[in-house]
């Protein structure tokens, strides 16, 4: 039984990098790094060198498969790793959203949507935990950008937060109830995420029901007491003696309350007594595999023309060009960082799945981007001398703790498409990035265009299941690849100065901002193309107690075995609240044979319908008529079902004194009031200059209680006052 004080404050911080403190009865215990496999350091003069672990999809591309069961899945297997190798606490997932396609850890997180990226990371979690092992969920909050990262304060407002940056997280917690959230690096409007009370304990804990550890990124905490008073349970990483002794001193001293530390610290022994004991060896080939499956079904393709893909496997020779094909570029650089068990390469898998000749040439140096003539010369030899001729282009480096600086393709990838093209028009782009990259204008002159990401160990071969048909492509874009950088949302805003940046955009993240502006994207959130082709019937759509039934025939028209990922837009017409056109509320994947037809029903949930009232200080499900379009992206809606919602109880917004005439008026009850004291007005000039048919236009903007300012007012402060009691009676 831990008695001592001291021992108190030193289970509220680490031992060393990665292990809680031992005292009294309760034991360390390891954390290590995650998301996409399980890090763990290898070598104690190398923080990021880790033992061999499956190196699994970065979530850039597992966010791209839409398949809940699958990530669930890798959250199992991720747990028999982490039991293998005796670690208790996984620090992942990242489920941030992009904000910018320039954020330098993009690749670690899933979507610039909350309802995709809270939906794939409540299985991720559910799957590790099953296996008694805990999740860690970060960034909390507002973490969207490694410029500043430290010491930026985002300047966001409450609907926005509540509505985009918060809402994954919400929705996990809730759902999944991961062991430990991780708070972040930044300020929040104006606080550090570590001492932002607020945060992490009237939001987390409070409204949530958080009933976990709260753990800082390493380095994160500013203030050792005043993160414990905020909320924050576990300081990392340790050892860090000095600050213990402050926090002892604080609660002998009475600026800690007793109850705060002794608090923090129940969480960790309960966090402790729930680890799950380590195991024997977990199946590498199993894992490659499932890594595989993953890998396959996170690529995108967003062109076939004259259906050049999928690849025959007999009779066409190809020429595979870029270096990315022999040496991979499969995960980002920063703690994330995996040693994979094995290596899967694009080169020796289309070398092995076809009997046609398979030439290569780099085509370009990894450690330059500027262009090499030699080997691209090289290369267009080889392409001219191909039926088809394939080449492999990314980015050279995503790494946590640098933003990007544009979207480009680097020079010597771009002139290599473009020479290759040239020689051979039956050519196949394959794209190796972490985020996404500006295809435009070049990808018009390409008739195959595929968006293979950050694929993990087993990419190569995934790649090839692709090409070559043994896969039918079912990924679809977490994020939309816009025609040019200035036309982002966020582009005005980021990355901000002087410590501060502003999410000006507000509400219009990533696809709702496109929308809203009716602006031009090269490929729009949710795309991606098939060998097959889907044909959706008439939707219906059938509002309950708890939410509302969307149901939509889908049929395969082609002659292919394929998936498709129903999605599923919402809008509301005549909302009183400013919205985006459409919003993502609900997805389903439905694997069809050639010629099936399958009613796909997807459940839309009631809370997930609510915006976040200002005025009201809570969520609020509008009354009324609901929009239900049921598409292949956000732009390709094909069926559409209207539907009567019932709204919050006691959702009218409560008007006051100083309310404007306009919002008076827009108030069924309030216009009733106004219209009466206005007629009692007699021959006030006040009353005439309101008249008319503008119904008090002229005075729309104006507080109530200034009019009583006005001389021969028929307002007064006491009828103000009485108008206000009665319209809120």
């Amino acid at each position: 039984m831990i008695v001592e004080l001291t021992d108190q404050a030193a289970l509220t911080s680490g031992s060393a990098f990665w292990k809680t403190t031992a005292a009294g009865d309760v034991p360390a215990i390891t954390l290590t790094d995650g998301p996409h496999g399980v890090r763990l350091q290898s070598d104690a003069g190398d923080m990021l060198a880790g033992r061999p672990a499956t190196c699994f999809p970065p979530a850039v591309a597992s966010g791209s498969t839409w398949d809940p069961a699958l990530l669930h899945r890798m959250g199992e297997a991720l747990g028999d790793e982490c039991r293998a190798m005796d670690v208790q606490v996984l620090l992942g997932p990242g489920i941030n959203l992009k904000r910018t396609p320039l954020g330098g850890r993009n690749f670690e997180y899933f979507s610039e949507d909350p309802i995709l990226s809270g939906v794939l990371a409540t299985e991720w979690v559910r799957g590790l935990q099953s296996k008694g092992v805990g999740a860690s969920l970060k960034h909390f909050a507002v973490n969207n950008q490694e410029t500043d990262r430290m010491t930026v304060s985002a300047e966001v407002d409450e609907r926005t937060l509540r509505e985009l940056y918060l809402r994954a997280f919400q929705r996990v917690v809730t759902q999944a109830q991961p062991w430990t959230v991780m708070c972040a690096y930044n300020k929040v409007n104006g606080v550090y995420a570590s001492q932002h009370h607020w945060l992490l304990t009237e939001v987390l804990r409070d409204e949530w029901g958080f009933e976990g550890l709260v753990v800082s990124d390493w380095g994160a905490v500013v203030d050792r007491v005043a993160a414990l008073a905020a909320g924050l349970d576990l300081t990392m990483p340790g050892p860090d003696d000095a600050g213990d002794a402050v926090v002892a001193a604080a609660v002998r001293d009475g600026k800690l309350p007793a109850e705060v530390l002794e608090t923090a610290v129940a969480r960790i022994r309960a966090m402790v007594e729930k680890s799950a004991p380590a195991t024997g060896p977990y199946d590498a080939e199993a894992h490659h595999a499932l890594a595989r499956e993953i890998a396959a079904r996170a690529i995108v393709l967003l062109k076939n023309d004259d259906d050049i893909l999928p690849l025959r496997t007999d009779g066409q020779s190809v020429a595979v060009l870029g270096e990315f094909a022999r040496t991979p570029r499969y995960q980002g650089g920063g703690s994330s960082q995996i040693t994979p068990t094995r290596l899967d390469d694009a080169l020796t898998e289309i070398t092995a799945t076809t009997t046609a000749p398979v030439r290569f040439a780099p085509g370009y140096r990894t450690d330059s981007d500027a262009a090499d003539e030699t080997l691209i010369a090289e290369a267009v030899a080889l392409a001219e001398g191909s039926d088809v001729a394939v080449v492999f282009v990314g980015t050279t480096r995503e790494t946590e703790g640098a933003d990007r600086a544009d979207l480009d393709l680097p020079a010597a990838h771009l002139a290599l498409i473009e020479r290759v093209v040239a020689a051979n028009p039956r050519t196949v782009v394959v794209l190796n990035n972490g985020a996404v990259v500006r295809t435009a204008p070049w990808d018009a002159s390409v008739p195959g265009l595929v968006e293979a990401w950050l694929l993990g160990q087993a990419g190569g071969s995934a790649i090839a299941d692709v090409l070559f048909g043994r896969v039918n492509p079912s990924g679809r874009l977490a994020e939309t690849i816009p025609l040019k950088l200035s036309d982002h949302p966020s582009h005005l805003d980021f990355p901000g100065e002087a410590g501060f940046v502003r999410y000006g955009e507000g509400l219009h993240v990533g696809y709702r901002g496109f929308d809203a502006r009716e602006q031009p994207v090269s490929y729009p959130f949710g795309f991606g193309l098939s060998y097959t082709t889907f044909s959706y019937g008439e939707a219906t759509a059938v509002a309950g107690p708890d939410g509302v039934d969307v149901t939509v025939p889908v049929t395969n028209t082609g002659a292919r075995e394929g998936r498709e990922i129903v999605q599923v837009y919402v809008a509301k017409p005549g909302s009183r609240v400013r919205r985006a056109p459409r919003e993502l509320k609900g997805f389903a994947p439905v694997d069809l044979a050639p010629g099936a037809t399958a009613a796909v029903t997807v459940r839309i949930a009631r809370d997930d319908l609510a915006y976040w009232d200002t005025r009201l200080g809570r969520w609020v499900v509008e009354d009324g008529d609901y929009e239900f379009a049921a598409g292949a992206s956000s732009r390709d809606l094909r069926a559409t079902a209207t539907v009567t919602v019932a709204g919050s109880p006691d959702s009218r917004w409560p008007l006051a004194a100083d309310s404007t005439v306009s919002e008076w008026m827009t108030d069924p009850r309030g216009a009733e009031v106004l219209r009466e004291a206005f007629a009692s007005g007699g021959d006030s000039p006040l009353v005439a200059a309101a008249g008319g048919d503008g119904e008090f236009e002229l005075l729309g903007g104006m507080p109530l209680d200034r009019l009583a300012l006005f001389p021969g007012s028929p307002f007064s402060v006491d009828t103000v006052a009485e108008m206000v009691k009665q319209v809120n009676a």
